[in-house]
């Protein structure tokens, strides 16, 4: 087991780090540190004998020192394209989306981030529930909802 990080390097977070009932202070579930994010390797150690646990502090999110596996890892240079939506996000449909040629969610039509589905080097496609239709959507494709927009497709207002 030859870690891939040694201490002082600096590593980005792959994927959104929340509290598993181990960081004090902080509630189980609670957002400790974004996807994206740059932090130092202080220290690195074994969790049942067969994972490599890094603590790594991350400075611009709230100082703090958290345990990372080495999967959730990747070097700070390494090429990255951030997402701007995350689970539970909000969003709008830029563009008509179809299936088979039938549009299930018209332009403007909210829907909410289920999941983010991405690869470290490309942007980020989404799976986005619209009513009660879930589909991969791209991020280019949607945005951020106003208060007058429509609903999945079927013309109300959002209140």
């Amino acid at each position: 087991m030859d870690p891939r990080f040694t201490r002082d390097d600096a590593v980005r977070v792959i994927r959104n780090i929340r509290n598993d009932g181990t960081y004090p202070g902080e509630v189980t579930g609670a957002l400790l540190v974004r996807r994206g994010s740059i932090g130092y390797v202080r220290h690195i150690g074994v969790f049942l004998q067969d994972q490599l646990i890094y603590s790594v502090h991350f400075l611009e999110a709230g100082n703090r020192i958290v345990g990372c596996r080495e999967t959730e890892l990747i070097p700070a240079d390494a090429p990255w394209v951030p997402n701007r939506f995350e689970r539970g996000d909000r969003v709008i449909a830029r563009r008509a989306l179809a299936i088979g040629g039938q549009v299930v969610a018209v332009i403007g039509a909210i829907g909410e981030i289920m999941a983010v589905l991405r690869e470290p080097e490309t942007a980020a496609d989404y799976h986005v529930l619209f009513g009660k239709r879930l589909l991969r959507v791209p991020e280019a494709v949607l945005g951020t909802p106003t208060l007058a927009a429509p609903c999945a497709g079927n013309g109300e207002s959002a209140r």
